[in-house]
């Protein structure tokens, strides 16, 4: 998050001055403008804070190098002398950047607030605490001007909003509502349980898909260097004594020709499709694409689409507090999911109907044509008897069970896969340097 200054003119000649906080610089200018625009004020000056390192020293003491964010070099250079310091340098950083923190840190940070709520410490010494206590300078940083906003009496809500860069947004979203409900310590065990999943699912993901995909692009470019550069600088000599090549050998020197012949369009079709679907995918119409065809994946799919019905039925049941305020929770327990499909399918179907046609969860949950006939069947039963709630968590923990159980066998089954396809590549290349091994010139006496 970038934190800005800013002075500016009414037409009476009064100043006025205030400060932003906005995930980039020219979207604080843009807003401030806006402000400017709306309330026909003249801006006079925009300053962002930056870091400074320092170097300071109290009479004969050794120097001691520090880092302090400000406005400007003499804010720091002030402040330091007020505090009875001799001012050596004071310099702007170079590299002043915050890369964001490890979703570790901030699990880490979620389940220990959630430990110490249920032992009613109260917030702002758990904030104390974490804040010496956390490594990330970034997540650190942003604990601090959390605290400083919140005793200044700043919405929850709204401030840790403004820090969805860094939480991310249902984390940032989850952590400021908690700050405003009854049930403080619980949406924290939730908030922390939603991000451990995710963490897990994305890990397994990773395992199940990523890992495997990245193997097999490795070992076609090994062979494409193989078959189009080492190859050729051996099997070319026999071509060049007029030796006869073996079927093998014959048929992969005519295809390393083909390859080195027509390298630019070899590269154009082993990078291009890649490249182009990662941009494709950068697009909302790409991401809704790819998060439908994910849920259609053979086997797979089907474990990825259990897992976000159990993300959103613990976010439910997290949020859910009784009928009449089924929408909100509903939405935010969608966007949770991470999967834009089955996000569009809620707000666009279900919740429309809720909201013009009077329809019921069930009712509108089977139309959006994205939950399981299990899921279907257990949210009719939890409300017909009035214990939807329940029945939301009792879901999440059925298909966790289900799908930890399956993603490991899933797992395994393409890591051999993955084996397989390594070992019949190995055993056919050696088979081609085998026979290249066995072919010998014809002697001068049989020439």
């Amino acid at each position: 998050m970038i934190e800005v200054r800013f002075s500016a003119q009414k037409s009476n000649g009064q100043v006025l001055s205030g400060n932003l906080t906005e995930p980039t610089f020219a979207a604080a200018k843009k807003k401030i403008y806006k402000l400017a625009d709306k309330n026909q004020l003249k801006v006079q000056a925009i300053e962002k804070k930056f870091s400074f390192i320092y170097k300071i020293k109290r009479g004969t003491e050794k120097p001691i190098v520090g880092e302090q964010r400000a406005f400007n070099k003499e804010e720091v250079v002030n402040a330091l002398r007020k505090l009875g310091y001799e001012v050596v340098s004071v310099n702007k950083k170079l590299l002043d950047f915050n890369l964001k923190p490890p979703m570790q840190d901030i699990v880490s940070y979620v389940k220990i607030s959630a430990e110490l709520l249920d032992q009613k410490l109260p917030y702002s010494e758990i904030l104390t605490l974490l804040i010496n206590d956390i490594q990330n300078k970034t997540l650190r940083e942003t604990l601090k001007q959390i605290n400083n906003e919140l005793k200044k009496g700043a919405d929850s809500e709204t401030t840790f909003l403004r820090y969805q860069s860094v939480f991310g947004k249902f984390t940032a979203f989850m952590l400021g509502l908690a700050s405003k409900s009854g049930n403080m310590a619980e949406i924290y065990k939730a908030t922390a349980k939603f991000l451990e999943r995710q963490q897990e699912f994305k890990k397994s993901l990773k395992s199940a898909l990523i890992t495997p995909m990245i193997t097999l692009f490795v070992l076609f470019i090994a062979v494409l260097f193989y078959v189009g550069y080492i190859f050729p600088a051996t099997a070319q000599l026999f071509v060049k004594f007029k030796i006869d090549l073996p079927p093998m050998t014959a048929a992969t020197l005519k295809f390393s020709n083909f390859l080195m012949g027509h390298a630019l369009l070899v590269t154009i079709f082993v990078v291009g499709p890649p490249l182009a679907l990662w941009q494709f995918s950068r697009t909302k119409k790409g991401k809704l694409f790819f998060d439908r065809i994910m849920l259609k994946i053979p086997v797979l799919g089907s474990l990825v689409h259990k897992t976000l019905i159990e993300v959103f039925c613990r976010v439910f049941y997290t949020l859910y507090s009784g009928s009449a305020e089924s929408i909100e929770p509903i939405r935010i327990a969608a966007e949770a999911t991470g999967n834009l499909y089955f996000e569009q399918q809620i707000k666009n179907v279900a919740i429309p109907l809720m909201i013009k046609k009077g329809a019921g969860i069930t009712e509108a949950f089977e139309a959006s044509g994205i939950f399981t006939e299990t899921a279907i069947s257990r949210f009719h039963s939890g409300e017909e008897t009035g214990t939807i709630k329940n029945t939301a968590l009792q879901l999440a923990n059925y298909y966790e069970s289900e799908t930890v159980y399956r993603l490991k066998s899933i797992i395994e089954m393409i890591q051999v896969a993955i084996a397989m396809i390594i070992m019949v590549v190995m055993i056919a290349l050696t088979l081609i340097s085998a026979e290249t091994a066995t072919i010998s010139p014809k002697s001068p006496m049989v020439q």
